[in-house]
């Protein structure tokens, strides 16, 4: 993976980037630089779908460029105050703000069957929730770009044979194909966070069926990755399979040591042996 380079911070002051208090029980730090702004924007492709959905907008940094596209934009925002903001300052977007929790909210009320791109500056405490919950809606998410911790979106986006390879970079790449893109410092948010930041990109492989049984495929990632110091053969342990089948060379792997396509494999020499639900 070639070196990323941060971007300095050289943005411009607005009169209102304090109109809305920053609330730490939402993690918000609200993204104030408006190059990176247009940037992460630029991230998606804008083909093979006309809605896009941004998650946690607060006082709309990254939604004025969003808007600016050829595209109807949604926003899903829990937070009451950055909706009153939204309301007053982004008419644009009047009957598409969305105040609700992404975690529980039933997207089919939004954008029915149709397909739709998810974009944000995602809060650091729920964003590895908000990847798997894109996942679940994956046949209608053909494009997933934003902002994450850094250290989370490197480990989205990770290849087996690193130590930060695990259930979310192998589950994600499973059905996307995953683009560490840059880095942001603490600089360019209101409040800044204590970590660098890091902008991703996922677009959803052409065939992303699975070769094997999908929920099985979650239980054996996630019970290999869950004692990942242990071997397979010894990790695996609870799914109680055949001594002739555990002696197969794979199971003398460890969970880094395998790609998305070897855990498929693995995932078709248990199926016989286990139960999927």
């Amino acid at each position: 993976m070639k070196k990323q380079k941060k971007f300095k911070s050289s943005f411009k002051r607005e009169e209102n980037q304090d109109a809305v208090r920053a609330k730490k029980h939402l993690g918000q730090h609200f993204l104030k630089d408006e190059t990176i702004a247009e940037k992460i924007a630029d991230t998606l492709s804008y083909s093979g779908y006309n809605k896009v959905l941004e998650i946690g907008p607060g006082m709309g940094v990254l939604t004025k460029y969003l808007l600016q596209k050829n595209v109807e934009v949604h926003v899903i925002e829990i937070d009451t105050e950055s909706v009153a903001y939204l309301n007053e300052n982004y008419p644009a977007l009047h009957g598409r703000i969305h105040e609700q929790d992404f975690l529980k909210y039933d997207l089919s009320q939004v954008f029915n069957q149709e397909p739709y791109a998810v974009i944000g500056n995602f809060p650091y405490n729920i964003s590895t929730q908000i990847v798997f919950k894109v996942l679940e809606n994956r046949d209608l998410v053909p494009e997933f770009s934003g902002m994450f911790q850094k250290e989370v979106a490197k480990r989205i986006c990770e290849k087996e044979g690193n130590k930060t390879y695990g259930i979310l970079s192998v589950l994600t790449q499973a059905f996307y194909e995953a683009e560490y893109l840059f880095t942001v410092p603490p600089s360019v948010f209101n409040p800044p966070p204590k970590v660098d930041s890091g902008v991703l990109r996922l677009k959803r492989k052409e065939d992303y069926s699975l070769s094997c049984d999908e929920r099985l495929f979650f239980r054996v990632v996630k019970a290999a990755f869950n004692q990942r110091r242990k071997t397979l053969r010894n990790s695996l342990k609870t799914f109680d399979l055949p001594d002739s089948l555990r002696e197969d060379t794979i199971f003398g792997q460890r969970p880094e040591q395998l790609s998305t396509e070897a855990f498929m494999d693995l995932t078709l020499k248990i199926q016989p042996y286990a139960i999927s639900g």
